[in-house]
């Protein structure tokens, strides 16, 4: 395969997967914020459903990832590009921290918000504006604090 049809062919799969997921978003109702926070009011009014959603993408994921991890390469790549690390450290506990104010206040999760924008909502355009706002900010202060600390560690 060439690189260019390899290149139209992997921006076609990313296309199909992209759709498929904001098809399965709206189908859902992961895309509204109301239902969101009804799955997350476990100690109040409790909506269950979206639990199906998280099951029902686990029972297709699960035993996908299963078979194909089994072939040398993805279709696209050269290899997998999996996580290895298996600790549980203070990045990964304050990130899942901020991420889960941050769905609990607004009853979104990126992949919903972004999919939520063709609804031309203000709300959901400000989020997404901050959110992106949040991963600047992260990646400016990741890099100040690695740059900082190989000066520590040099000097």
């Amino acid at each position: 395969m060439t690189a260019e049809k390899n290149s139209r062919s992997r921006i076609s799969f990313a296309a199909l997967a992209g759709m498929l997921f904001g098809l399965g978003l709206a189908i859902s109702g992961m895309v509204n914020p109301a239902k969101v926070l009804g799955f997350l009011d476990v100690a109040g009014n409790w909506d269950p459903t979206l639990a199906f959603v998280m099951l029902g993408a686990l029972g297709v994921t699960a035993p996908a990832f299963y078979i194909i991890l089994k072939r040398p390469a993805p279709w696209f790549a050269a290899r997998f590009e999996l996580s290895t690390r298996k600790d549980i450290e203070p990045r990964l506990v304050s990130g899942a921290t901020l991420f889960g104010i941050g769905w609990g206040l607004a009853g979104l999760c990126p992949g919903p918000a972004v999919t939520d924008l063709v609804t031309i909502n203000g709300s959901v355009a400000l989020f997404v504006a901050a959110m992106l706002a949040g991963m600047l900010l992260h990646d400016r202060m990741s890099a100040h604090w690695q740059s900082r600390f190989a000066a520590d560690r040099s000097g």
